[in-house]
């Protein structure tokens, strides 16, 4: 993918806040803070970190199944953090996901076929009697005999089951698919084939994806940039080779660590440290901070040709070592 590639949706500034508890709900917990990253089109853009840094919580924001407290969501140059519901249906076809659990996101009493077919009929995509052809035509088009259509979910196998997934996304030809973990729960040779799919029809249908993970070895296989969360805030964003081979991040080289340890992505402990309550989120664990570090949350800014960093040190830490 082209590095000049348009840009087809741009974060800016967007922030996600939820109540606190119930013995004091005035209290609000930010999971996604003050992020800014585009998506350009035809590009699969990879989002990592650890169970908890909001990698979800801002996908779901970008489809608006989360309102955004702050900020805007450009989506071909509509902000879609300002619509309300009725505004923003003529968008929801050109945003799709694709869920880590498939079998949760299906209705068990609805056959594959008729899983397929909904969306085609809510969106008036073809006419009704054309509608079995396409449905057809989706299942081949996965990797998948039309037969399966008669199916009820629970008669498929994992991979089988996130194949339609893919399909009935693909069938509103979006311009966007999120996939959150999409093949976390997958055996390793049925997830390369999912992760094969994606990239075929990635390229096929100039499909651009933003692809959530905590699999470091997955996300360098398929996207061509990637961004690093920590607890809500985005540390690192860059093209996945300099990413992998210059980290300028603390914290982006601790997760590369993990796969120098021979360590497996579920290995990896989720976060359990507090973030710092004031300067840089990942203070209260890097072993480089310095008093400024206590004072301010570091903005990002360019190390490079399209790599930012949030990092006040990260011209004295040099390379990983």
């Amino acid at each position: 993918m082209s590095t000049a590639a348009p840009t087809l949706v741009q974060l800016q500034n967007l922030s996600v806040s939820f109540s606190g508890r119930a013995s004091d709900p005035t209290r609000q917990f930010r999971a996604v803070d003050d992020v800014t990253v585009d998506i350009r089109g035809g590009e699969i853009l990879g989002l990592v970190g650890e169970s908890g840094s909001g990698k979800t919580t801002l996908a779901k924001a970008l489809l608006r199944l989360h309102r955004p407290s702050e900020g805007r969501i450009l989506f071909r140059g509509v902000d879609l953090a300002t619509l309300g519901e009725r505004a923003l249906r003529p968008y929801r076809r050109d945003l799709q996901m694709v869920f880590q659990d498939p079998l949760s996101s299906f209705n068990p009493r609805q056959t594959v076929a008729q899983a397929l077919s909904l969306p085609l009929r809510l969106h008036a995509i073809c006419p009704r009697d054309q509608i079995p052809r396409h449905v057809d035509g989706m299942l081949v088009r996965v990797g998948l005999s039309p037969a399966f259509g008669s199916r009820f979910p629970h008669e498929l196998s994992g991979g089988q089951l996130q194949r339609v997934a893919i399909g009935r996304a693909l069938t509103l030809s979006p311009h966007v698919l999120v996939a959150d973990e999409a093949v976390s729960k997958l055996d390793v040779s049925v997830r390369a084939q999912i992760l094969n799919l994606l990239v075929d029809v990635q390229t096929a249908h100039a499909l651009s994806i933003l692809f959530i993970t905590h699999d470091l070895h997955v996300a360098r296989y398929l996207c061509h940039r990637i961004g690093v969360m920590y607890f809500g805030k985005l540390v690192e964003l860059g093209p996945t080779e300099e990413i992998f081979t210059r980290p300028r991040h603390p914290y982006t080289r601790a997760l590369l660590g993990t796969l120098e340890e021979n360590a497996g992505p579920d290995d990896a402990d989720p976060i359990t440290a507090p973030p710092s309550a004031t300067g840089c989120r990942y203070g209260s664990r890097c072993p480089h901070t310095v008093r400024r570090c206590t004072e301010v949350h570091p903005a990002l800014e360019a190390s490079a040709e399209q790599h930012l960093v949030a990092c006040h040190r990260w011209h004295e830490l040099g390379e990983l070592a």
